[in-house]
C-alpha cells in the first residue's frame, strides 16, 4: 500500500472528531506538551514565550454565507468571526482552509483555530472549497481566489485591512494556502480569477504536502491532479508550493510532526530550507511524537507559536 492510500484509509478510519473522544487523548496531550514536545527553529531562535499571545478579546460568529458568485459550479459557503469592540480602524483578516486529501472534511476541523485568531483580533473567514475528483487542480485555487475577493467586497463592512490578510491551513488546506499565497497573484495560476486581491501577507502552515512529486502515484494526489507524475509532470510542478517559491513569498510559519509517514518530514524541512535560501522570513516548528493525524490534534504550542508568529507580521 503506498503512503498516500494509506493516508486514505487512515482518515476514512479515524475522523479527527473521533479521535478527539479516545479515552485518555487529553492526559496524553498534557503529557507530550509538557515533556519538551517540539523544536522550534527559525531565523532568531524567537519563541512564543518571547512574543506573548495579545490578552484574547470577545468575537461573533457570522451565519455561515455564501462567498461564491451564483454561476459558480458550486456553492460554497464561509463562516465569519468577526471581533467586537471599535471598528474605527482597519484589522487584520484571515482566510482558514481546512484539510481532508482535497476530497472531504469540513470547515468544523478549523474552528477552534478560527475562533483562537479571531479572538487574537482577526476576521477569521473559514472557508468550504470544491473536492478531488470530481473536481481537479487548479479548480480549490480558484475557490480561494474567490474568497479573497470576497472578503475584499467586504472590507468596508468588517473594517479589514486588505493589506494585512494571512492564510492559515493545515494538510490540504495548508497546502492550498500556500500555493495561493506563492501563485495565486502572478503568473499562469493568477488567471482569471487570481490577482492583487489574492495577496497573502502571511502564512500559518500545517503538515505542508509541499512537492507532489515526492509522493507515489496513489489515488488523493492523482485524482486530485487527474493522472500520475509521468502523464502529468508539469501539473505536478505546478501545483507544488515548493516549486513556486521566489524571492517575494510572504512570511511563513510551517509545523509538523517529526513522525509523519503520511506527509514526511522533509516537505517540511526542504521547503523551509527553499525559503531560507531566497531570505523570506520564516520559522520551522518541529513537533517530536507526532504523526499527521496527530500533529493537528495536539497542535497548541504550534498554534500559539504560529500565531505569535502572524502577530509579528501583521497584528502587533
Amino acid at each position: 500500500m503506498s503512503r498516500i492510500e494509506y493516508f486514505r484509509v487512515f482518515q476514512q478510519r479515524y475522523a479527527f472528531t473521533t479521535l478527539r473522544r479516545v479515552t485518555g487523548l487529553g492526559a496524553l496531550a498534557l503529557l507530550l506538551n509538557g515533556c519538551s514536545a517540539s523544536q522550534h527553529i527559525s531565523q532568531g531562535e524567537t519563541a512564543v514565550e518571547s512574543n506573548p499571545l495579545h490578552a484574547p478579546q470577545p468575537f461573533e460568529r457570522l451565519a455561515p454565507a455564501s462567498y461564491t458568485p451564483e454561476a459558480w459550479p458550486q456553492a460554497l459557503k464561509a463562516s465569519v468571526y468577526l471581533p467586537n469592540g471599535s471598528t474605527d480602524t482597519r484589522r487584520p483578516a484571515a482566510l482558514v482552509v481546512h484539510g481532508g486529501g482535497w476530497r472531504n472534511r469540513t470547515p468544523q476541523d478549523m474552528q477552534s483555530i478560527a475562533e483562537q485568531l479571531a479572538g487574537q483580533g482577526y476576521v477569521a473567514v473559514n472557508v468550504e472549497y470544491r473536492f478531488a475528483p470530481e473536481y481537479r487542480f487548479p479548480n480549490q485555487l480558484n475557490d480561494l481566489q474567490q474568497a479573497m475577493t470576497w472578503i475584499h467586497a467586504n472590507a468596508d463592512e468588517w473594517q479589514v485591512d486588505t493589506d494585512r490578510i494571512v492564510g492559515v491551513g493545515f494538510s490540504s488546506g495548508a497546502h492550498l494556502v500556500s500555493l495561493l499565497a506563492l501563485a495565486g497573484v502572478e503568473g499562469p495560476l493568477a488567471e482569471p480569477y487570481g490577482g492583487e486581491q489574492s495577496r497573502l501577507a502571511a502564512v500559518l502552515a500545517g503538515g505542508l504536502p509541499s512537492d507532489l512529486l515526492k509522493f507515489e502515484d496513489g489515488p488523493l494526489v492523482v485524482d486530485f491532479i487527474g493522472g500520475t507524475r509521468a502523464e502529468k509532470t508539469e501539473a505536478y510542478r505546478s501545483a507544488s508550493p515548493a516549486w513556486q517559491i521566489t524571492p517575494q513569498a510572504p512570511p511563513f510559519f510551517l509545523f509538523h510532526g517529526k513522525w509523519d509517514k503520511l506527509v514526511p518530514v522533509d516537505h517540511a524541512t526542504d521547503f523551509y530550507q527553499a525559503l531560507q535560501d531566497n531570505r523570506i522570513e520564516s520559522e520551522l516548528y518541529l513537533q517530536r511524537w507526532r504523526g499527521h493525524i496527530t500533529s493537528f490534534l495536539l497542535r497548541g504550542g504550534a498554534i500559539d507559536a504560529g500565531i505569535a508568529f502572524l502577530n509579528r507580521q501583521v497584528n502587533p
